[in-house]
């Protein structure tokens, strides 16, 4: 199991920066993605093994740490030129992998941020929603709608859903399995 470590948890945060700042790294892995249209990002990831450096109450949760360093280039369309935004991420894990390893379980992780939770955010709405007496049965209907769609093959849930609400036969016609 793979967890980002934020701000919400500040204690166990503070002690995985001063973790990384302290201890050499025990693996490193860096990549470059440069097929993202208008956005070039680097990354660097650093793992630390945790034996003995971190408080009791943690040792025996988290096998090892690694830190994710992204350098991102980004076109502006108007002007032509770049912009590098920065981001440092601390991640903790349950067993020990490689920085690789730990690069790929990263990129899986955004993987699923980017198709489940900033779809309903973004497409089905979630985040603007008015309703507020018991809210999870729409956030249940939206991830069961989601479901359908991604189940038969549906790339572009947008494109889908306006396609559905101009014709209800072609709603209907999708087999639940």
């Amino acid at each position: 199991m793979l967890v980002r470590v934020k701000a919400n948890q500040p204690s166990l945060l503070d002690r995985l920066i001063r973790l990384c700042a302290e201890a050499a790294p025990a693996d490193r892995h860096q990549e470059v993605d440069r097929r993202r249209h208008g956005r070039q990002e680097h990354r660097r990831v650093e793992v630390f093994q945790t034996k003995g450096r971190l408080d009791p109450e943690w040792q025996s949760l988290i096998a090892s740490v690694a830190r994710v360093s992204r350098l991102t280039w980004v076109k502006d369309t108007q002007s032509g030129l770049w912009r590098a935004r920065e981001e440092v991420a601390y991640y903790a894990g349950q067993i020990h992998l490689t920085a690789a390893g730990f690069a790929q379980a990263v990129r899986s992780h955004w993987g699923i941020e980017n198709r489940a939770h900033y779809v309903c955010d973004q497409v089905l709405g979630e985040d603007d929603s008015r309703i507020r007496r018991k809210p999870g049965i729409a956030a249940r209907l939206r991830s069961f709608a989601l479901n359908i769609l991604r189940a038969n093959g549906i790339g572009n849930v947008s494109q889908a859903l306006y396609r559905n609400a101009l014709s209800l036969d072609h709603l209907l016609a999708y087999p639940v399995t």
